[in-house]
């Protein structure tokens, strides 16, 4: 059974009873050229459960439809002029749910197929008795009802698809301002707990996702990139503030110690479902092509190339920004750097795309996160990530 015959079963079921009071007698169109078939007709689909009206042609009953609305029509087939089967058409094309019943004086079974083909929904032969005419129109408006309510059904359907897909619409966005408040709480988190280092995780953002885009990934890929890049340090959260703010060099101790919060990062992100696909980032943010990186000490294609872009973009930032410990340089010398250490800490494909980006385009990303900053620094979060495409699920 298709779902429309179980949904045409259903509402049989429940909704459809012979006719009622309630609504009123049925509205029944006789049409014959024999007046005295239309009397008879007339009579037995009198009150209070029919209302006939009659007329003697097929021409006279398209007038009579265009006048007033009828649920059914009785028709003779052998008819001058316009015939049964021509009326039956007409009416098909113009009034697709009206019940149609055709009569004819020919007591032949291929006569009543070929009228049901052609949208006849019964066919009576005359002479025409009261039990058969009332039986068969009764089935037939029936049907015919249930075919709008099935309709309606469906219109009805379509409006609540669309509401339900509104409703749907409204909760992702609510979902994705949450997520952008998560991110933007963390990165506030990781600045406060090392100021010295305020904006390097959004420029890092950028830098990284510049190169990505130059190596044409999608914007799912960018997504995951852009969220690993983003909280690459929260695991400094984890580090104690005598290693993490200390102005000098760290003993071997303290480095060892500092070197944790990559693991630390990971083991805070990797539960949380948004940020599934960027812990892998936080936990490789610190390992390099050639093996000597840490936690893992992994190497050349086994690192993932999402965190060979971001060592490239890291070094860049921390090159070219003012740092306790440092003087900024040049974005031309951390261009000289980068390419120098290619095959050893990044990876020379990556490095290849990013020598290929104009030098001015990395000075003007990062004029760009500074203004930002100082023009509303309540706001840098929200605004990067709307920029940078953080939120997951518009990344998908």
């Amino acid at each position: 059974m298709t779902e429309t015959d179980q949904i045409v079963s259903a509402m049989a079921c429940s909704h459809l009873s012979d006719l009622s009071p309630q609504q009123g007698p049925a509205r029944v169109l006789a049409v014959d050229d024999e007046f005295a078939a239309c009397k008879l007709l007339s009579i037995i689909l009198g009150p209070p459960a029919f209302h006939c009206t009659t007329a003697c042609s097929g021409e006279e009953a398209l007038v009579a439809l265009q006048k007033e609305p009828f649920d059914a029509v009785i028709s003779d087939l052998d008819m001058p002029g316009m015939g049964g089967l021509q009326l039956l058409t007409q009416v098909r094309r113009k009034y697709p749910h009206m019940a149609f019943l055709v009569t004819t004086g020919v007591d032949d079974l291929d006569v009543g197929v070929q009228a049901m083909r052609c949208g006849a929904d019964d066919y009576l032969v005359k002479p025409l008795r009261e039990g058969a005419v009332d039986a068969s129109l009764r089935s037939a408006l029936h049907k015919r009802r249930l075919e709008r309510q099935v309709e309606n059904y469906r219109l009805h359907l379509e409006e609540m698809v669309v509401e339900r897909t509104a409703q749907l619409q409204a909760a992702f966005l609510e979902i994705e301002r949450s997520y952008e408040h998560t991110l933007q709480a963390l990165g506030a988190a990781i600045d406060l707990r090392d100021n010295q280092t305020a904006g390097h995780s959004q420029r890092v953002c950028r830098y990284a996702l510049e190169i990505a885009r130059a190596m044409g990934w999608s914007d799912r890929q960018l997504g995951s990139l852009a969220r690993g890049a983003y909280l690459h340090d929260i695991g400094k959260l984890g580090i104690p503030d005598g290693v993490l703010l200390k102005p000098g060099l760290l003993t071997a101790e303290e480095r060892e110690l500092m070197q944790k919060h990559a693991q630390i990062g990971f083991d805070l992100v990797r539960d949380i479902p948004f940020l599934a696909d960027a812990a892998e980032i936080v936990l490789a943010h610190h390992e390099r092509f050639d093996g000597k990186g840490y936690p893992r000490g992994i190497k050349g294609e086994e690192l993932l190339l999402s965190a060979r872009i971001f060592a490239v973009a890291d070094t860049l930032d921390a090159i070219t920004s003012e740092r306790p410990y440092q003087r900024a340089s040049s974005f031309e010398k951390a261009r000289e750097i980068i390419r120098r250490f290619s095959g050893g800490h990044f990876d020379p494909e990556v490095v290849n795309v990013f020598l290929g980006i104009a030098e001015e385009t990395w000075p003007a990303i990062a004029n760009d996160q500074q203004q930002s900053a100082e023009l509303a620094p309540e706001s840098i979060a929200t605004s990067s990530m709307l920029r940078l495409g953080l939120s997951p699920t518009l990344n998908r």
